[in-house]
């Protein structure tokens, strides 16, 4: 049996052009681009000279595109030599119907603490919740760093929203509200850089708690059409996760006011953290046992025990931080943009 690779070199797939889109960068990426552009004829380099966020960059890499399926890749990831076969296959293997395949986020770097819980998190975590919401035949959203679209599907949706500041997440919306169909593949490996500072792990996530957020605020209605019943788990899971942030708040601060003890307040922080700290360590080891036959990161899941102690915390903080930047996003309006974290590239580049 041919290799996936060789079957789509017979079938002409590897007609291909490469669009580098400089976002208004302030260091060496608009001679860097050129430079590659001049030097190779399949590569074009687009200068947009003020960054008006990732969603506007990418329409006009849309518009100059003249191919039917777009591969979008973050600048700062690097892909794997079979994943756009892999990603690209599942256009010719399920039909008109599939409008969007997203990729398997793995972490390149792993120098310290924070990084390699992150790399639990992506490699457990992530693919576990996108194979169990494929299961209800919808996920939240496709991962930014990695995703194939069929152009068409993008015209039809009205492409990225500009004024959303996760525009994965909101075009995985506007295309499963349409009916389309939107697949995981976890074989389509894409190294990408994560954050390695406390400020870097804040800034991210909260970025992505603020877009859950506003996807939710701005698609309340699917609640009330019964055509969009399938996506009713999905948009409740978020409203769920919002709520048990506060109320993980609420339970610790009353604990810590009604104790008559301070025996007693341990007794009951011991008794639930075990609880979830054993029930969370179960899930990440079975994640990273079915995500190593793609990536060897089962070797990593000693980082594992740091990642409820610590992460969920964070995590919880993070969520209700991100509320009132979401509220107050979707009464402005405008161009979404943000700057990246330090992706650990800062004692490399110093």
């Amino acid at each position: 049996m041919k290799k996936l690779s060789e079957t789509l070199r017979d079938c002409h797939i590897l007609k291909k052009e490469i669009i580098l889109i400089n976002d208004g960068s302030t260091d060496r990426t608009s001679e860097l681009i050129k430079k590659l552009s001049e030097r190779h004829p399949s590569v074009r380099a687009i200068q947009l000279m003020e960054n008006r966020g990732k969603a506007n960059a990418l329409q006009v890499g849309l518009f100059a595109s003249r191919s039917e399926y777009l591969v979008c890749v973050e600048s700062d990831a690097l892909l794997s030599d079979t994943a756009p076969y892999y990603l690209i296959n599942h256009f010719f293997k399920c039909g008109e119907r599939l409008r969007a395949v997203t990729g398997n986020p793995a972490i390149c770097n792993r120098n310290n603490l924070l990084s390699r819980m992150q790399l639990d998190e992506y490699a457990s975590i992530i693919g576990a919740i996108k194979r169990t919401q494929r299961l209800l035949g919808k996920v939240m959203t496709v991962s930014g760093v990695v995703v194939a679209f069929r152009k068409k599907a993008l015209v039809d949706v009205g492409l990225w929203d500009r004024d959303m500041i996760t525009e994965d997440i909101a075009v995985s919306w506007k295309l499963q509200k349409k009916f389309w169909d939107v697949r995981y593949e976890p074989r389509a490996i894409c190294w990408m850089l994560v954050p390695e500072t406390l400020s870097g792990i804040w800034k991210q996530p909260v970025r992505w708690a603020q877009g859950g957020q506003e996807v939710i605020i701005r698609h309340w209605r699917v609640l009330f059409t019964w055509k969009q019943r399938r996506i009713w788990l999905i948009y409740l899971e978020q409203w769920i996760s919002i709520i048990w942030a506060f109320c993980w708040l609420f339970v610790t601060l009353l604990l810590l006011f009604t104790a008559e003890t301070f025996q007693q307040m341990l007794i009951w922080f011991t008794i639930t953290s075990f609880a979830l700290v054993f029930i969370s360590l179960i899930q990440l080891f079975v994640a990273l046992l079915i995500d190593s036959r793609y990536n060897p990161v089962l070797k990593y899941y000693f980082w594992a025990a740091w990642y409820p102690a610590i992460y969920w915390m964070v995590n919880t903080a993070v969520v209700m931080a991100a509320v009132p930047r979401a509220i107050s996003s979707r009464l402005k309006g405008g161009y979404a943009v943000w700057h990246s974290p330090d992706r650990g590239m800062k004692k490399k580049t110093s």
